[in-house]
């Protein structure tokens, strides 16, 4: 009787040891203080700085969804790790945190190691930019569960705040301004929408703009809160993201309150009016699926909104404008 091995299978355990040696450089680069250990070991090991008082630690777990499909058509495998990381930072920058550690899981059916390096390679570059180290991961081979060709892509994300400073909304107030800071394009939503309403043709010659990754904005986020000018003054922040305007941003509002948002305070990015016009949605509709050029919004007190916007135009030179303000309501978003 002939063997069957783990390798006829269609799992090659030589292969992907070798894909993981050829990650460890792609990882090293991305270490910061705190990291210890090696990469391969069981856990990674990260140590929390003692110049924390009474550190909390904050966590996200998200993943890029079917902009990967995107991936896939159109063989650019550089940016969705980019997004991966995106979509976790920007969570846990909504409490005030800093991003310290990430970890990915990456599924496939065959390891392709020339398409994974590219991923990590972008999940590197994203963890660079949001200041985080990637302490480790997993790669699992399961032929037959997925396409060939195909792979998803999840992560997890952990960063750390002084219990005193943890930006939950509890503090804002009538008559804060709202901050609108520009994203990068559709970011990681939207795209089971996306994908139906544009031809293969047209998100091939496209893909610059359907493949362009989520904006992470830790360093902007973080330069106000680690500053007193400015840390005082910042009483919400939101990610926005799956859910839009209208989901989003009641999750950081007080009962009693409400938002309205000004659509015409800043120029939507002509790729939502053609999805608008294209799917025949309302304004209600698109604000509630996609970010409409603003991938996060900041809620500050009145007196500082224009301080804060100067700030972060000088030195990030991030396109960002007060877009809105807190009114009296019940969690509710207006968009007048």
């Amino acid at each position: 009787m002939p063997t069957l091995t783990y390798k006829k299978a269609g799992v090659d355990i030589d292969k992907a040891n070798l894909f993981v040696d050829k990650l460890s450089k792609i990882v090293k680069s991305t270490e910061r203080k705190g990291v210890l250990g090696r990469i391969g070991s069981f856990g990674g090991f990260f140590e929390i700085s003692k110049t924390y008082k009474n550190p909390v630690l904050v966590s996200s777990s998200d993943g890029v969804g079917t902009k990967l499909k995107l991936a896939f058509l159109t063989n650019k495998h550089d940016t969705v790790g980019i997004d991966l990381v995106a979509m976790n930072v920007d969570d846990c920058l909504c409490c005030g945190a800093e991003p310290l550690f990430f970890l990915d899981y990456i599924a496939t059916g065959r390891i392709d190691q020339s398409v994974l390096l590219d991923v990590v390679k972008g999940i590197a570059r994203g963890c660079k930019d949001a200041g985080c180290a990637l302490l480790g991961g997993e790669t699992a081979e399961m032929p037959d569960f997925y396409k060939a060709g195909e792979y998803d892509l999840s992560g997890f994300c952990v960063g750390i705040v002084e219990k005193g400073q943890i930006i939950d909304g509890s503090k804002i107030k009538m008559g804060d301004k709202v901050i609108g800071l520009a994203s990068s394009g559709l970011h990681s939503n939207g795209y089971s929408l996306v994908r139906k309403l544009f031809s293969k043709k047209e998100l091939k010659n496209n893909s610059n703009e359907f493949l362009r990754p989520t904006r992470i904005y830790t360093k902007p986020v973080l330069s106000l809160v680690k500053s007193k000018d400015y840390r005082t003054s910042l009483t919400g922040i939101v990610h926005i993201t799956g859910g839009g305007f209208i989901d989003n941003i009641p999750r950081v509002i007080p009962r009693g309150l409400g938002v309205e948002v000004y659509k015409n305070s800043w120029q939507i990015p002509a790729v939502f009016l053609e999805i608008k016009q294209r799917a025949g949605l309302d304004m209600h509709q698109m604000f509630r699926t996609f970010n409409m050029g603003v991938g996060m919004a900041l809620i500050v007190r009145s007196k500082d909104a224009g301080h804060t916007v100067k700030h972060l135009r000088k030195r990030f030179k991030l396109a960002c404008r007060v877009i809105g303000k807190i009114v009296r309501g019940n969690k509710e978003v207006k968009i007048s």
